[in-house]
């Protein structure tokens, strides 16, 4: 097996521990230990369970408990559909895992996580790629889906919200990427790791497992419950799949941790306090940047519906890895190239960090523009 080198991931190995001013962060600000027992409500409550806690094997597919908050943020599943993962990464990875085989056609949009075409094309699978257009919104064009699923197509991989973009495909249409699947009786793999972050309403869009019978989510407590250090995310589909998918998961995760399962548990049983709080951050915080966006003429975005990132496109002549180093070199801000993605001349902002270095790295970012057209 031979798989592309993972850009995105690559990039902020090489950077994101020695930058100043970490614009590429894709989780709403990270919760310490303490911030989470105090949201919880039940710092002493929550310290003895952890002090019993014994420090061995958990249940191979999560604890019950945990299994059934994931169920509750579902609208039609329960505990048994849901399986516990090594983080959204492992739960992408284990589902193309099991369902993707030699000679297959798997249908992905791009831009999206690296994953979902790069794992089917190291599997030696047939791999159509569906791109996603700035003049669309970043939505999918759902005509052209359509012409691309063929009667041997396997898997539809979708992103929603989608990252890089922030674009976010409604119920609507994903219950159309549903029926075009159900054509052929294709698989939908939609990774939601971004899912609950929407900037209106609840934050929730209607999950793909909730509307199609071969429709597969993936999420994790990463992104909008600020918990990226626990490592944890989940598969939701049908019992059926995940006992395959438990077949491939003996061989790599066997279970999470015991520690991570709790926390986990504890961060769900507080999820309206921590969405509350990833609410405030997210909207504040697109304010924020649609504020800076509106006073500059050389640079611009689709503005994201959902997430915690935005791709922005500038008008400096140099490619995106060059314009990312520089800025780094010369402001400590660091942006994600857009060329990760395969979209040229854009920049992927992360904008759910704290409001303070958002300000300052939008400012510096500004500056460094401000340069270079000087220069010419």
């Amino acid at each position: 097996m031979r798989i592309r080198e993972f850009a995105v991931e690559q990039w902020m190995n090489d950077h994101e521990e020695t930058c100043r001013y970490n614009l590429a962060e894709t989780c709403v600000r990270s919760l310490t230990t303490g911030e989470l027992l105090e949201l919880s409500g039940r710092r002493e409550e929550v310290l003895t369970e952890l002090e019993a806690t014994p420090l061995t094997y958990g249940p191979i597919p999560g604890s019950p408990r945990l299994r059934a908050l994931i169920a509750g943020l579902y609208g039609a599943q329960g505990p048994d559909n849901v399986l516990i993962t090594h983080g959204a990464i492992g739960a992408n990875a284990l589902v193309h895992a099991t369902l993707v085989d030699p000679g297959d056609h798997v249908v992905s949009v791009v831009p999206t996580y690296q994953q979902h075409y790069s794992i089917p094309d190291s599997y030696r699978a047939r791999v159509d790629l569906l791109p996603l257009r700035e003049e669309n919104g970043w939505l999918p064009d759902l005509d052209e889906l359509d012409r691309l699923v063929t009667s041997d197509t396997k898997l539809i991989a979708v992103n929603n919200p989608n990252n890089p973009t922030g674009a976010l495909i409604d119920e609507a249409g994903l219950a159309r990427i549903a029926k075009i699947a159900d054509r052929v009786g294709a698989w939908v793999l939609c990774d939601e790791v971004y899912r609950g972050l929407d900037q209106a309403g609840d934050g929730f869009t209607t999950s793909m497992a909730d509307l199609y019978g071969r429709g597969v989510s993936t999420g994790s407590m990463s992104k909008p419950y600020s918990l990226a250090g626990l490592r944890l995310g989940w598969i939701v589909g049908p019992t059926a799949l995940l006992k395959d998918v438990a077949m491939h998961r003996d061989y790599t995760t066997i279970s999470v941790g015991r520690i991570d399962d709790l926390l986990a548990g504890v961060a769900l049983e507080s999820k309206g306090a921590i969405l509350a709080r990833a609410h405030r951050i997210t909207r504040t915080n697109l304010a924020v940047l649609d504020e800076w966006l509106n006073g500059r003429e050389d640079i611009s975005c689709v503005r994201p519906a959902s997430g915690t990132t935005a791709l922005l496109r500038y008008d400096a002549p140099m490619d995106s890895y060059e314009f990312c180093t520089r800025l780094l070199k010369e402001t400590g801000v660091l942006l994600t190239p857009g060329a990760a993605f395969g979209i040229e001349h854009t920049v992927r902002i992360g904008y759910a960090d704290d409001t303070r270095t958002l300000r300052t790295g939008l400012h510096l970012v500004g500056q460094f523009l401000d340069h270079l057209a000087r220069r010419g």
